[in-house]
């Protein structure tokens, strides 16, 4: 894309609400990048200083074979809600920070039979971590935790996952 079709495209982009930019954005980066991400159809709900909010919508592509959300589609949920917090810090800067999970862990609570939607509360910390890279040459990690509801079935979790946020610069 030449420059100046770039900065067409951001003044178009400029007109639609900010939740729905960064939903684009996120699917574009699903569709280029990890197509994975693209098939579950993930929405950007809220992303403020503090929290991000990510939903999955429950369809065909998202279910198991009983009728529930599917684990591996929860766990990219969880992925999206952990690091797209993280991504947008990271492409604001002007060093080149390279971004990656060291793990995971899920603990399923209940069934999820609708739309899911995963909850990070850790957004200055991770703006805190992603500073902290763009300063070392040394890797630094975190434990990101993301809360996964459905609140067309109950205001309870019906998962909850820890990821280990890995933020290196490349040098």
């Amino acid at each position: 894309m030449t420059r100046m079709q770039n900065q067409i495209l951001k003044r178009i982009l400029k007109l639609f609400p900010e939740n729905f930019r960064n939903t684009i954005s996120l699917r574009y980066f699903g569709f280029t990048k990890i197509p994975m991400l693209f098939f579950t159809r993930p929405s950007v709900v809220a992303l403020t200083a503090d929290r991000i909010v990510i939903k999955i919508p429950f369809r065909r592509r998202t279910k198991n074979h009983l009728g529930s959300m599917y684990f591996g589609a929860l766990s990219a949920g969880a992925d999206c809600a952990a690091g797209l917090y993280a991504m947008n810090l990271i492409q604001k800067r002007s060093e080149h920070i390279l971004l990656i999970f060291k793990d995971l862990k899920a603990e399923f609570l209940k069934r999820a039979e609708g739309d899911v939607y995963f909850h990070c509360d850790q957004g200055r910390e991770i703006a805190n971590l992603v500073a902290e890279a763009a300063q070392s040459d040394e890797r630094v990690d975190m434990s990101i935790h993301v809360e996964a509801k459905v609140p067309s079935q109950c205001d309870d979790p019906v998962a909850r996952f820890t990821l280990t946020l890995s933020l290196k610069k490349k040098s």
